[in-house]
């Protein structure tokens, strides 16, 4: 039975996830963490359960959800995977980072490179990934068909979907990702995404009124 643990890090209120089995190993979704207590809270929970952290995945780069990909690297050795298609937002997270406060120093190169199709192990469960576009380039959703759940990034959210006026946002991209990636999914999957509370496919094909 797999296990996932959201933390809420830096001042966007981003879920950063921990999932991981009775093997042990782990992989961190959305690295988030900013400040030194984040850090810790990360630190400590991987150390309490005694996990080993395999893989760092990014649903996507916009800065919010990159922050702590220094820190995975520095201390675990652990280096970020994303779509190849984000590449360009590390052209200018810096700056961006900047004007919000952050000083988010220099970005890790990645490890690899993900695209639709993947599958992402860890102990013996899998995530599939799913190619999401829409919200920003690059964006993917990661789904574990065996325990029934996907993880959306901002694509998909409790009763709303994720902003299409940043660039490289489109509103009808993401509304094909959304129906064709997403609502085909059983009703009872359990959607964690990057910001905001759980909730699932079947009830957001019923209730969010921006996919009507």
């Amino acid at each position: 039975m797999g296990k996932i643990k959201k933390f809420i890090f830096n001042a966007f209120q981003v879920n950063t996830y921990l999932l991981y089995d009775e093997s042990l190993e782990c992989i961190i979704i959305d690295a988030a963490c900013y400040e030194e207590n984040e850090k810790e809270e990360l630190q400590d929970y991987i150390a309490e359960n005694k996990l080993k952290l395999i893989r760092n995945i990014n649903t996507h780069c916009h800065i919010d959800h990159i922050l702590g990909n220094a820190f995975v690297a520095e201390k675990y050795g652990v280096y970020p995977e994303y779509h190849e298609e984000s590449v360009p937002f590390f052209l200018t997270a810096r700056e961006i980072g900047s004007s919000f406060g952050f000083n988010s120093g220099k970005f890790p190169d990645p490890k690899s490179f993900i695209e639709g199709g993947n599958s992402i192990s860890y102990g013996k469960n899998n995530l599939k990934v799913l190619y999401t576009p829409g919200h920003a380039a690059g964006s993917v959703c990661l789904y574990n068909e065996k325990e029934g759940f996907v993880l959306t990034g901002d694509v998909l959210f409790k009763d709303t979907i994720g902003r299409t006026d940043l660039p490289s946002g489109n509103f009808n991209l993401l509304m094909n990702s959304i129906r064709t990636q997403l609502f085909p999914l059983p009703d009872e999957t359990i959607i964690y995404a990057g910001h905001g509370p759980e909730t699932t496919i079947g009830y957001e094909k019923t209730n969010n009124l921006f996919i009507r």
